[in-house]
Formats: structure tokens, C-alpha cells, sequence
């Protein structure tokens, strides 16, 4: 696949979600390109991570489309859209507690297995190995990247919060995406830790292409690592621009930053 005809991997369109009589998303349009790494800022309750259902397929939104390549989404399902290149982290860690680090990234790439019954597992047993230990060096290499390579044997339940954030993100990168979206992927990190993250987010977007959306509460690793700011407000978009614009800008801060 390849970017639609206005430049957006990934575009939102007139989304609008309501709970009850609560109005979370009100007509909301956004979009990311391939390489870019877009920042998505706003006060709690500001509907955020509404919207990262809505473009991961765990909710349907009222009204709008999600557009993966201009291609409409809306109605696909959270697998199909993994299946499709998206990726997601979520705010609550995600991780299987019972299993080893690399375990937890290997289970990422799972779905590129064969299957068949025993006979045909039989014959093709030297591909599933070579394949295998493909798997295990991508995911070693991407434990790496995320410089959490010696934790690969430790269970990932024993782990504190920032190595435990570290771990979902290699897992979300472990099958390169073409669209990552990383909810509070900062939160509970260190500083070393933040460091590490926004390499291997410019990383993906510079080397691999990746669109890439975050939702960020830590304003100024958002304004350092992204090159555009998106900034909801009671459900729709505020302001949009580049960070030093959207930091500028004077309804941000009434809403949101506080004064300059």
C-alpha cells in the first residue's frame, strides 16, 4: 500500500462519538503521513483515547470515516487492521505477566506462522525453524534497539513500570508497522528511558517510513520528539501545527499549558 492522494497514511474524518448525552469526539479530523511523527496533546477528558479506539477498530465511531491509505476502515476490525501494518500501545501495560520478554515480543509476529496439521508441519519443519530463528533474532535486535537486550529470559510481570513500557514497544515494532499509535508510551518512564523511546520512534519514522501518532501528557518530550501537534479540547481539535505554533499559540495555553 502506499499514501492516499492527500499524503495521509492514516486520516480521520468527521469523527464524531458520544456516551449517553456526553459528547467525546465532535466532528474530529486528523491525519498522519508516512515518516511523520505527530503529536496528539489536550487536557483529561479531552477525548484522545476515544479517538485511538476509533482509528484502532476497538470502537465504531457515531459518525466519520477512518481512511487507512484512502481506502475506508471504518468498519474493519482491530485484527484486520494489525494485519494491515497498524499498531497500537495502550495507557494500562499489556503485557502477559507468565511470560519471558522475548516471549512477549515473539507472540507479535506470530500470525506470519503457517498452519496446515501435523503432516504438513512435518514437511515443512526446516522452513518453521529457519523461520523461527528469524522471529528471534528480529525480536532480539528490537529488544536491543529498545536497550532492554539483556532482559529477554526475565518475566515480563516482575518488571517495573518504565522497562515494562519499553517492553510494549518493542512489541509493537517487533513486525515493522506502517502506523504505530503509542498511548502515554512516556508515562512511568525514566529519563534514559524517555531517551531510548524517541530514538526508536524517529527511527521508524525516518528509516522505516512509519506514520506515527502519540498521545503524551509530558508536553515537552511531545514538543522535542514530534514534528506536529495536534491538541484536542472537549472533543475537537483546538489547534494543529508545529510544536513551537501550537506552544504559541494562546488558546493552548488558556486550555492546557498554562502561561508561557
Amino acid at each position: 500500500m502506499s499514501g492516499g492522494t492527500d499524503g495521509y497514511v492514516l486520516r480521520a474524518s468527521g469523527i464524531g462519538v458520544g456516551f449517553g448525552g456526553v459528547r467525546a469526539l465532535a466532528g474530529v479530523d486528523l491525519g498522519v503521513r508516512a515518516g511523520e511523527v505527530c503529536g496528539l496533546i489536550g487536557p483529561n477528558g479531552a477525548g484522545k483515547t476515544t479517538l485511538f479506539d476509533v482509528l484502532s477498530g476497538i470502537r465504531r465511531p457515531d459518525r466519520g470515516r477512518v481512511l487507512l491509505d484512502a481506502a475506508d476502515i471504518t468498519r474493519r476490525s482491530p485484527v484486520w487492521r494489525a494485519r494491515h501494518g497498524m499498531r497500537r500501545t495502550f495507557q494500562r501495560q499489556q503485557l502477559f505477566g507468565q511470560l519471558s520478554v522475548a516471549d512477549n515480543v515473539l507472540v507479535a509476529q506470530e500470525w506470519r506462522g503457517g498452519g496446515g496439521g501435523p503432516a504438513a508441519d512435518l514437511l515443512a519443519l526446516p522452513a518453521r525453524r529457519a523461520r523461527e530463528r528469524a522471529r528471534r533474532e528480529r525480536a532480539g535486535r528490537v529488544l536491543a534497539d529498545c536497550g532492554i537486550g539483556a532482559l529477554g529470559s526475565s518475566y515480563a510481570g516482575g518488571l517495573p513500570v518504565g522497562q515494562a513500557r519499553m517492553v510494549e514497544l518493542a512489541r509493537a515494532v517487533a513486525d515493522p508497522p506502517r502506523v504505530l499509535l503509542l498511548d502515554e508510551p512516556a508515562s512511568g518512564t525514566s529519563a534514559p528511558e524517555r531517551e531510548q523511546l524517541a530514538g526508536v520512534v524517529r527511527r521508524l519514522a525516518a528509516e522505516e517510513g512509519c506514520a506515527v501518532l502519540l498521545v503524551e501528557h509530558d508536553v515537552a518530550f511531545v514538543m522535542d520528539l514530534c514534528t506536529r501537534v495536534v491538541v484536542l479540547d472537549l472533543g475537537s481539535v483546538l489547534a494543529e501545527g508545529a510544536p513551537a505554533e501550537v506552544r504559541a499559540d494562546r488558546r493552548v495555553r488558556d486550555a492546557y499549558l498554562g502561561p508561557a
